[in-house]
């Protein structure tokens, strides 16, 4: 399903076709601080399997998020930026509104994010610190895409 809006101006959109990988994949491997060096297989990959979320001015893409949902129960929230040159206009929290009323993601019992600087944003949307952390889990690998086996692997899979 597509879903989209039009909000002072700039397209919010889930119509994967309008993605423009150049500009989201550039943001993320070279000035998010979250996935640095993220090959492109990978977003690529990421994406395929997210509900996306593209904000545009015109035929430019300004600004991306996706979610990783069983479209049910569960919604993670990640990769969500806004190019600096649109930065200061409120289109992140008008993401975060386009975002929580789409209507396949609706009801669900949690969603996730982590984020090192942008708590005070998703605060506002009801966001909590995690309210059990003595029940949190995770297997964290921070420099994956940075390491050796890692960029092997990707080498081995492009040659054949």
């Amino acid at each position: 399903m597509i879903f989209e809006e039009t909000i002072n101006g700039y397209l919010f959109s889930t119509d994967k076709k309008k993605l423009q990988f150049d500009i989201i994949h550039n943001y993320l491997a070279n000035e998010s601080y979250w996935v640095k060096d993220l090959p492109r297989e990978i977003l690529e990959r990421s994406i395929e399997n997210s509900e996306c979320f593209g904000i545009y001015q015109g035929s430019s893409q300004v600004g991306f998020a996706r979610v990783v949902t069983d479209y049910a129960t569960f919604g993670y929230l990640g990769d969500v930026f806004v190019l600096e040159a649109h930065r200061g206009k409120g289109l992140s929290k008008k993401l975060m509104d386009f975002i929580l009323k789409h209507p396949e993601l609706q009801g669900f019992r949690r969603w996730m994010l982590l984020t090192r600087d942008a708590q005070g944003l998703y605060s506002q949307f009801g966001f909590i610190k995690f309210h059990a952390p003595d029940r949190c889990m995770e297997l964290w690998y921070p420099d994956v895409y940075s390491s050796d086996p890692f960029k092997k692997s990707i080498t081995a899979k492009e040659n054949n």
